[in-house]
């Protein structure tokens, strides 16, 4: 990831923290969809016991990840009046926040949202098997998409790694047509 340092009145994807309860009424991803600001909080489905019966919810995937597309002004204003809402900062720089490059994200986002069931990875569930060969996808939804040929064993589905370095990692489904090794 480069390193970017934000520009007080430029818009720029945060790196966030919701530190409120899974079941909070109001979580800050659900805070920004009302306050119209863009955000993006990466979701799975999991079966949750909700008045005593078994109902599939989305939910995020970290709780307490989200990522914010505003100005740094803005959104110190908001940090500010949200005492459960932190920044993520960067290991070993005092008071700098994580910014993620808007290209990353919005090829991020673009891929997991292209996918029906993305699969999410902490940085630590990527391991160097994972990452053994390099793949460009040709056509379809994700054209142009280079990353890496996630194998999993007993596995028929083919899936590309995209990542967000430090953040976050997601596999999507690709159709094997689309795959053209890379060497």
């Amino acid at each position: 990831m480069d390193e970017i340092q934000p520009i007080e009145n430029e818009l720029h994807w945060f790196a966030m923290r919701d530190l409120k309860r899974r079941h909070a009424k109001l979580p800050a991803y659900k805070m920004f969809e009302d306050l119209k600001v863009q955000c993006f909080t990466p979701m799975v489905h999991r079966l949750v016991v909700v008045a005593g019966k078994r109902v599939d919810q989305e939910v995020p995937f970290m709780q307490d990840l989200l990522f914010v597309k505003d100005t740094r002004e803005h959104l110190d204003a908001i940090v500010e009046s949200t005492p459960k809402l932190q920044y993520r900062y960067k290991l070993g720089v005092q008071h700098t926040p994580i910014v993620v490059p808007a290209t990353d994200m919005e090829r991020f986002i673009k891929a997991v949202e292209a996918s029906d069931n993305p699969k999410f990875y902490s940085p630590d569930e990527v391991t160097p098997e994972m990452r053994n060969r390099k793949i460009r996808i040709i056509g379809g939804q994700l054209d142009g998409y280079t990353g890496t040929l996630v194998t999993i064993r007993g596995s028929k589905t083919k899936r590309l790694l995209v990542e967000l370095p430090t953040l976050l990692a997601a596999s999507i489904e690709v159709e094997a047509e689309y795959i053209q090794l890379i060497k």
